[in-house]
């Protein structure tokens, strides 16, 4: 599934990704793929699948705060998944109810904007059966105190007796298929061309993780950034190639940790 020469796939990733966006080729090839939805009925190694849950937080113009960037970010990071690695998976977005009993068939799941989760008791249940299963988490796109002070309340109610920590930037998944050196912030579309990348107050980007007894990572937390935002809008030209590599880099590296550790 991965390539031995970490040089090689810096310099794939450096000339393949500015190519797929300045001929729109991301935005493209998930269009096409999105008008064929028996694609996701085949048999794939791995489907990025979107974590649906509820609360009293949707916004009449941006819809449920599940669904932020909901489909098109999902599309584009699945089209560069598969030509930026060998991982075989459908080009169009899946998403479950975090109680559906399907979940467990899909070890990879992705949930953003969780300053307005609000698990109910099955929800919680269900979410921590799947975890402990062997279930990875991914959390992106929620800023600030509050939206944190939320999100660990609710974790708690799932793990009670795991606490949340900093994931150092020694761990493998920073260097799972792409070498990380760095966390940075990637801002939202309106504040890529300049200004202030952060939100909300939230000024320092974090990673941190939840680790079951035997130490693996369970959940991984990106705080005070939008990896999200980036996968949208990695198309336009306006956005920074920058925060799009770096965002593209470390989703690739969340996919490919959570198939093999």
């Amino acid at each position: 599934m991965m390539c031995g020469n970490t040089t090689g796939r810096r310099l794939i990733f450096g000339i393949l990704l500015p190519a797929l966006l300045a001929t729109g080729t991301l935005a493209n090839a998930a269009d096409t793929d999105a008008q064929h939805p028996a694609d996701t009925a085949k048999a794939h190694e791995f489907y990025f699948t979107r974590g649906i849950y509820g609360g009293s937080f949707e916004d009449e113009d941006w819809g449920p705060r599940w669904a932020v960037d909901y489909p098109k970010a999902d599309q584009q990071f699945l089209v560069a998944l598969k030509r930026l690695s060998r991982v075989d998976a459908p080009e169009s977005e899946h998403a479950l109810e975090l109680s559906a009993p399907e979940l467990r068939d899909y070890p990879f799941l992705y949930m953003l904007e969780v300053g307005a989760l609000s698990l109910d008791e099955e929800q919680a249940r269900a979410l921590r059966d799947y975890l402990l299963a062997g279930g990875f988490l991914v959390i992106d796109d929620f800023w600030g105190d509050w939206d944190w002070e939320n999100f660990e309340m609710q974790m708690a109610r799932v793990f009670p007796e795991f606490g949340i920590v900093e994931i150092p930037l020694d761990h493998p998944v920073f260097h799972a298929f792409y070498d990380i050196g760095e966390v940075l912030q990637v801002p939202n579309v309106y504040q890529a061309s300049g200004g202030p990348t952060h939100e909300q107050g939230g000024r320092i980007p974090h990673v941190r993780g939840i680790f079951d007894n035997r130490g693996r990572l369970m959940v991984l937390i990106n705080w005070n950034t939008d990896l999200g935002d980036a996968w949208e809008w990695a198309d336009a030209p306006y956005y920074p190639l920058r925060y799009s590599t770096y965002a593209y880099q470390m989703g690739i590296n969340f996919v490919i940790y959570a198939m093999t550790h």
